[in-house]
């Protein structure tokens, strides 16, 4: 319920209806700024004028400290209290107890599939996980000493010069091809890489239709003999699911950012790739992996060191 203000002619909200007041102190002026989901819409304060020249009232909120881009049911997370639910589910009655693609079919399309589905999208995933030789070129074509995330990077913009369909992002039937083919693509890429720069031939293995000894079988296998171990099978299971989605961090907005201009899937994705590359973001959990090498590294040196006077002591 809400009542007119006598001096503006604006509404008013009664005690206890989800508005805020506002009072813009340059003109005298109160406005109504309807609450909901505990946010106010930044385009409503552009009615904040002092005269008819005036652009209106803007948010100012470098970072996104304090603003939403977004409304989305796909992921909560609450850290400082240990949330995180996937279209509702809690995370612990999904990792461990899910496989990574039954999970990415449920962040897409809001619930866990039947057997039929799951088997079905498996299916579609394997089936589009091939790249096309001019990417195993083009990732062939860079030093060995390239970061990974550098040829990665490349690799998935490319890719729309080999699925110029892809840019019809209006028709259903090409963005329900397209979601498959990057995630298994990206394994597929992944492996490629891998082999690349550690200097192996840039071959990956037929796919068997799971996806996480699909992705190891990428990375390590060197014969049709080679089975990952299962503790491992289930751990990259268990990390794939953790990240399935993380609201919208920095990766996210960047590809719905360059998304926003009807830009090609592929092109957007790479824009979240450059994304993830940063330091700040993806480039942080590089920074902690390689964090117990350093340790041991200076362990080493400290010891040769010490070696050393010993033997000048003596």
């Amino acid at each position: 319920m809400s009542q007119a203000n006598e001096a503006t002619g604006r509404p008013t909200s009664t005690v206890g209806s989800p508005g805020l007041t506002v009072e813009d102190r340059r003109t005298g002026r109160s406005y109504e700024l309807p609450i909901r989901d505990g946010s106010i819409r930044g385009i409503d304060l552009r009615q904040m004028r002092t005269d008819e020249e005036d652009f209106g009232l803007v948010s100012y909120d470098p970072g996104f400290l304090n603003t939403a881009s977004c409304r989305s049911t796909i992921t909560y997370i609450d850290g400082d209290r240990g949330i995180l639910l996937y279209r509702g589910y809690p995370i612990e009655q999904i990792a461990g107890h899910a496989k990574f693609l039954d999970v990415a079919y449920l962040v897409i399309h809001g619930e866990l599939p039947t057997a039929e589905q799951s088997a079905q999208f498996a299916q579609a995933v394997t089936r589009d996980s091939d790249v096309p030789d001019g990417i195993v070129a083009l990732i062939e074509s860079f030093p060995r000493e390239a970061h990974p995330m550098t040829i990665l990077l490349s690799a998935v913009g490319a890719l729309n010069g080999y699925h110029p369909q892809a840019k019809d992002i209006d028709d259903p039937a090409v963005r329900a091809a397209v979601v498959p083919r990057l995630i298994g693509t990206m394994s597929t890429l992944a492996g490629l890489i891998y082999r690349h720069v550690s200097g192996r031939p840039a071959r990956v293995p037929k796919p068997r239709g799971d996806y996480a000894p699909d992705f190891l079988s990428n990375l390590f296998a060197d014969g049709s003999d080679y089975e990952p171990d299962q503790a491992i099978v289930d751990a990259i299971e268990v990390l794939f699911i953790l990240h399935a989605d993380h609201e919208q961090n920095c990766s996210t907005n960047a590809v719905r950012s360059v998304g926003s201009s009807r830009v090609d899937p592929y092109s957007a994705m790479a824009a979240g790739v450059a994304a993830l590359f940063g330091p700040l973001h993806g480039g942080a959990n590089e920074a902690v992996l390689r964090m117990p090498e350093k340790s041991a590294a200076r362990s080493r040196s400290g010891r040769r060191s010490g070696i050393s006077r010993l033997g000048a002591g003596d």
